[in-house]
């Protein structure tokens, strides 16, 4: 599923006035080669697994082994906290299902039950949105479920088009609090000698044409609120 995006170019613009180019992109002949940490818990892409991080709207069962008076069904405010019995409010957004029955479990046990057996479950993910533009065939906004490569993410929007440069793919992120920038060579994923990046609810991937790269070296500067975290190998 997804929705068009008349106005794609523009959110491009927008976003592009708000780049900083890193250091090592201006003179440079050769691709960038930049990671971008995890998003805000706030934003984390939605795989329904002993890896998964518990995401805003959220709808979670909680079950205290024998402890009937204590199951519970909770949905994560937008937040990211649940409330529980005895506990009070609780900050889920970000955590595992294990990393969260274990602080339930501590929480009760240095109060209420000794050794409590605690298990969390998610019963219903809400799904996220990623936005992709640029060279594309079918710009829009995706909806993602599961873990989602940046591969994956272009494939939703039918693949690169005619004028795409693949050396120039570009994802915009959420993190801290502060919007960050990667540029990636999608050809070097398709060859298999970069890993295939995860992309995340929330995050906008920008596939390039040929004055991309050109256009990324011109608004530097202009507003320094993206920020680049160089990949040292």
């Amino acid at each position: 599923m997804h929705r068009r995006i008349p106005g794609i170019a523009a959110a491009l613009g927008l976003a592009m006035a708000l780049a900083v180019a890193p250091p090592a992109l201006a003179g440079s002949k050769t691709p960038v080669s930049v990671e971008l940490p995890p998003p805000d818990p706030a934003y984390a892409s939605l795989d329904v697994s002993k890896n998964y991080r518990i995401g805003p709207l959220d709808k979670l069962d909680i079950n205290v082994f024998q402890v009937d008076e204590l199951k519970t069904e909770v949905q994560v405010d937008a937040s990211g906290n649940i409330s529980l019995p005895l506990l009070g409010d609780l900050v889920a957004a970000g955590k595992t299902t294990t990393e969260l029955a274990a602080e339930i479990a501590s929480r009760l046990d240095a109060k209420y039950l000794k050794s409590p057996q605690v298990t969390v479950m998610v019963k219903e993910a809400e799904s996220q949105k990623v936005t992709v533009g640029g060279a594309v065939i079918q710009p829009g906004v995706y909806e993602i479920k599961g873990r989602t490569t940046l591969l994956q993410a272009v494939a939703l929007a039918r693949g690169a088009d005619r004028v795409a440069d693949l050396k120039h793919v570009t994802v915009f992120r959420m993190v801290n609090g502060q919007r960050y920038v990667a540029t990636v060579d999608m050809r070097q994923i398709q060859n298999g000698k970069v890993a295939d990046p995860e992309i995340y609810g929330d995050d906008l991937v920008m596939v390039g044409t040929s004055g991309f790269k050109s256009t990324l070296r011109e608004v530097t500067g202009v507003a320094p609120l993206l920020s680049f975290v160089p990949l040292i190998r």
